[in-house]
């Protein structure tokens, strides 16, 4: 369990908010890091881990238009998911993630190692464009630390 789940828990708890997740590349790890700490279904509603297209378009609303015009990995469908999960889940703040882990998956325009982090609370939705540079299992890790760096940044921030 690390530091930053639980700061990330002692500022939800702090201004009242819950947690939703909808994880596609990261494959549910974000949301495995946020309930290694201890009593956080205080503010932790759930998640959905929605790996293929049709999970995104059918149960968290991501319109089919959306990825057919700017990909799955996109900061639009990022920002499609965050915002989906956020109403599916019943949350006040939802992070999201599409990415290409990697070893495969990469296309003339998209290389191994880019993702895209969703961020939705209120009435506003964020994006974030990432590149890693590592093996499959380090790119996860590492969209999972920068999603949940984000939350911890954004909730710092909140009056």
């Amino acid at each position: 369990m690390g530091i930053l789940e639980q700061d990330i828990g002692n500022l939800l708890r702090q201004k009242g908010l819950t947690l939703g997740v909808v994880e596609s590349a990261s494959g549910g790890l974000i949301s495995h890091l946020i309930t290694n700490v201890p009593g956080s279904s205080d503010y932790y509603r759930g998640s959905v881990t929605a790996y293929s297209n049709e999970v995104k378009i059918k149960i968290v609303g991501v319109k089919e238009e959306t990825i057919s015009r700017y990909g799955a990995v996109s900061s639009q469908v990022a920002e499609e998911m965050a915002q989906g999960g956020r109403k599916v889940l019943a949350a006040d703040i939802c992070l999201a993630d599409t990415g290409i882990a990697g070893p495969g998956g990469a296309t003339p325009e998209q290389a191994v190692g880019l993702f895209y982090i969703g961020l939705s609370h209120q009435a506003r939705t964020y994006s974030r464009k990432h590149n890693f540079q590592s093996d499959r299992e380090q790119n996860k890790c590492r969209a999972a630390e920068a999603a949940l760096g984000w939350l911890k940044e954004y909730l710092t921030s909140l009056k």
